[in-house]
């Protein structure tokens, strides 16, 4: 489980640069991170909110078995 001080820095990297704090937070080969990045694309405003949803309200420690798991 991730620490308050690492979420605080994933928000504030979040409204800075959306993608930055998703990869972060998520991994740079997740849906989040291409979502957040294609919202940004498309205007600045949805990707900080995108990725404010994905940072606070996504549960990473659930998917992260999956991305890890050998076969």
């Amino acid at each position: 489980m991730a620490t308050r001080c690492e979420i605080l820095c994933e928000i504030l990297l979040a409204i800075l640069i959306p993608p930055l704090g998703v990869c972060l937070s998520h991994g740079c080969c997740t849906v989040e991170f291409f979502i957040c990045l294609v919202l940004t694309i498309l205007g600045y405003i949805p990707g900080i909110i995108y990725a404010l949803y994905a940072i606070v309200f996504v549960q990473r420690d659930m998917y992260r078995g999956e991305y890890y798991q050998l076969a």
